[in-house]
């Protein structure tokens, strides 16, 4: 029994230093939650950084497709009371135990990762609805989760929690575009609607490519994709009232969103500008936590 404490130990450890290591700004923010949700937080976050990873970390889209296939089978074992021998699955299976988080909800975040993966690097998605929805499944997933874990049920929260994912998500991708495009030399995660209106989208041998021979194109489809972002935000904002006070600590990803997006803004939304780079999301990571701090200690988000 004891051997086993400290394997859970060590499991949830690790969950803790992937989340730190791979996703820092909500690091800081799972550790502004109450102690009956950090554990769960931490558990869901290190599963959303393996299967967000997974494709990026494969030398072959064929391995990295295969990983999330893993997951996928993992999470049936998990409810099935299987053990697995690895880390994060060891502490997600105790997180399900005591906090019975819905398995559609670990499934829906495992099949979007996996139908991303599937997609061609030179299929865009047609609108921006569809990568909402990939923010959805993901992003805001993660917080239906969490908030699950802590026991709170509110239909406001859930609005707010969607609004919330969505705007991290679609930020995130932005954010990621100049890594996708030095990985695979195409930027699959602007919508062709989008590409086209401001003169990036050029067809050759009946597909469709995104070229950069605009940058100011490019600039111009980001800001309006973090346009659509920020009206998340404001939503979920106005939402806050009706959110109860216990729940507002894990909609502080809201936090790391608007510093994101008001990082754009100060860049004029030029993705490849080498200061979103620094510190965390281009903001002096002291000045970060002292505001995501700040946010904490109001109740706001």
């Amino acid at each position: 029994m004891k051997g086993a404490s400290s394997s859970l130990r060590a499991a949830f450890s690790h969950c803790v230093q992937q989340v730190r290591s791979y996703d820092y700004h909500h690091y800081l923010c799972l550790l502004e939650l109450p102690a009956n949700m950090r554990k769960a937080a931490f558990a869901l976050r290190a599963f959303n950084v393996e299967t967000a990873r997974a494709m990026d970390v494969a030398s072959d889209p064929k391995i990295g497709l295969m990983r999330l296939l893993w997951w996928q089978e993992a999470i049936d074992k998990i409810y099935a009371n299987k053990l697995i021998e690895h880390p994060t699955a060891q502490a997600l299976s105790s997180v399900i135990s005591e906090s019975k988080i819905s398995k559609a909800w670990l499934k829906r975040v495992v099949d979007a990762r996996i139908n991303d993966a599937n997609r061609d690097v030179i299929d865009l998605p047609e609108s921006i609805e569809e990568l909402e929805k990939y923010a959805e499944d993901t992003a805001s997933t993660l917080l239906y989760m969490t908030l699950q874990a802590g026991g709170i049920k509110s239909t406001a929260v859930d609005h707010a929690a969607s609004h919330v994912g969505k705007a991290s998500g679609l930020l995130l991708l932005l954010k990621s575009l100049p890594y996708h495009a030095s990985r695979n030399r195409h930027f699959s995660y602007i919508p062709a609607k989008l590409a086209a209106k401001h003169g990036l989208l050029v067809k050759e041998g009946g597909r469709s490519e995104i070229r950069l021979d605009s940058r100011e194109g490019l600039c111009d489809a980001v800001f309006e994709m973090a346009s659509v972002a920020n009206a998340h935000l404001v939503k979920a904002r106005e939402l806050a009232n009706s959110v109860p006070v216990e729940a507002r600590k894990a909609l502080l990803p809201a936090v790391p969103a608007q510093v994101l997006l008001d990082s754009l803004s100060k860049v004029q939304f030029d993705v490849f500008d080498s200061r979103l780079a620094r510190g965390v999301l281009g903001r002096p990571p002291l000045w970060f936590q002292l505001k995501l701090k700040w946010y904490s200690w109001r109740g706001i988000y």
